[in-house]
């Protein structure tokens, strides 16, 4: 099956982890396929193709899980190499109903699997290994990342946790070396920084001088960092701005076609498909290009093939709501100790919005608003906020208030969840481009910085722009929309 989407999601399922595969022009991702079945539980391995982040060319399971009595009745994360004349499937094994025999807690394992066309796989069980133990815990033993030393070696990451330390602090980059992909020593872990509950997804980089580890962590934030180094080997530095995306995309890994580099993770559902509801496990999968800056950290931006799909001009004819707005060079507003805003009619439900923002010193607010109500008060807001230098997603109004809420219908206090730092400084042109598919949303802003979010509650609406005590220009203030047609159930 084929098809267009922005935000793929396959047939009867979401999207989890992704494990993406460069192979013949293009990108292979397989990823673990979510079907929310609790009746039938099992997660199995699945494969999409693409060579634009667009078109998606969907071919189904192509790594079953177990049965009930098997390791892995549950299928989780790995990595695909070349090597030995084959392709070699490293992947994770939990089944609940497999444990310890001294914890009685449920064990994870690493599995393997080869292949000769990266379509049909032969698992090969006696490959299978836990933790070894008294070193690291066995119901933490998972995601294997393998690639080839330099020296010719294999060397395996995994997302471990030793067996001291304080609870939440044992996270550790566990590595593991061999010589033919079959037996795995354990060795010294990459990188231990008694920082996290644990580094999943980890994904070891280069990009010209320097290397890049990626890992996701749910301990302070959920959300996908990197550090980087000159070696390696390590030692890892943090770079000022550490994540790809924010609370809205999980688990990135990344994978190159030999010029470019893609970050590939998913944008969580909400329970119950409400903007109040809870993240959940799983959704629909996102795709940032990674560019590398003079100083070796990285900038996330949107992938040009998904820009360019963008072709077809929607027209917009502002209208004021409040303030006084000028038309000089695009639309312009003095909203000195007040708040000003303009609002177009009715979007489709996919589509580009870009405007480039200049706002003067002192500013404290300034962006657009997402499926704007006609008097711009009920939408989706993307905000800057210069004296954070933080890009942030919020909703107005902000319903479910609860019992004990005496405000108005809506005034609820904003806890702020979705959030991006970002360098925000006045008098400088600061491009901001917004995809809008259905409920998933990514905003850009600078080509620097990623944030993705979810919109349920407002399905229709306008575009608005707004600035909130301050001034500010909005200059070629653009719409554009592409084809809708979607692999969803």
């Amino acid at each position: 099956m084929a098809g267009q989407n922005i935000f793929f999601r396959p047939p009867r399922g979401w999207v989890g982890d992704v494990i993406p595969y460069f192979h013949e022009g293009a990108f292979w991702l397989f990823y673990l396929h979510d079907r929310r079945d609790q009746e039938q539980p099992g997660t199995s391995w699945h494969l999409v193709r693409t060579t634009d982040f667009v078109g998606y060319d969907y071919l189904g399971e192509v790594l079953p899980h177990g049965d009930a009595e098997s390791q892995d009745l549950h299928a989780y994360t790995g990595s695909v190499l070349a090597a030995e004349g084959a392709f070699h499937l490293f992947y994770t094994g939990y089944n609940p109903a497999v444990v310890d025999e001294e914890t009685g807690r449920p064990l994870q394992a690493v599995m393997h699997a080869v292949s000769d066309d990266l379509l049909n796989w032969k698992k090969v069980p006696e490959h299978t290994f836990h933790a070894p133990r008294g070193h690291y815990e066995r119901e933490d033993w998972r995601d294997p990342f393998v690639y080839q030393d330099e020296d010719g070696r294999y060397s395996m990451l995994l997302a471990a946790r030793t067996v001291e330390g304080p609870s939440r602090r044992r996270g550790v980059t566990a590595r593991c070396v061999s010589d033919d992909l079959a037996s795995w020593t354990f060795t010294e872990p990459l990188w231990a920084p008694s920082r996290y509950i644990t580094h999943e997804c980890p994904d070891l980089l280069q990009i010209g001088e320097w290397w890049y580890l990626v890992y996701s962590e749910f301990s302070e934030r959920y959300t996908t960092r990197y550090r980087m180094s000159r070696d390696p080997g390590g030692p890892w530095l943090v770079p000022e701005y550490d994540t790809l995306d924010g609370r809205a995309l999980y688990a990135a890994k990344t994978a190159s076609d030999g010029t470019r580099r893609y970050a590939f993770g998913w944008i969580p559902t909400r329970a119950g498909e409400s903007d109040a509801g809870a993240w959940e496990w799983g959704g629909d999968l996102a795709v940032h290009e990674l560019v590398q800056r003079p100083d070796g950290t990285l900038d996330v931006r949107m992938p040009e093939t998904i820009r360019s799909t963008f072709a077809t001009p929607v027209q917009t004819h502002f209208t004021p709501v409040t303030g006084t707005w000028e038309p000089v060079g695009g639309l312009r507003t003095s909203a000195a100790g007040s708040y000003a805003s303009v609002v177009a009619p009715g979007l489709p439900s996919r589509y580009l919005a870009s405007a480039t923002i200049t706002f003067e010193p002192g500013t404290r607010e300034c962006g657009l608003i997402l499926r704007a109500s006609a008097d711009a008060e009920d939408g989706y807001i993307i905000r800057l906020e210069p004296q954070r230098d933080r890009l942030v997603f919020d909703r107005w109004p902000r319903r479910d208030p609860g019992p004990l809420q005496w405000q108005i219908d809506g005034d609820v206090p904003h806890a702020v969840e979705l959030e991006r730092p970002c360098d925000l400084a006045p008098e400088v042109p600061h491009r901001l481009d917004v995809i809008v598919d259905g409920s998933a949303c990514i905003a850009y802003l600078d080509g620097r910085v990623a944030m993705s979010a979810r919109m349920y509650d407002r399905t229709t609406g306008g575009i608005g722009l707004f600035v909130g005590e301050g001034a500010a220009a909005f200059t070629d203030v653009q719409v554009t929309t592409s084809p809708t047609e979607r692999n969803a159930p």
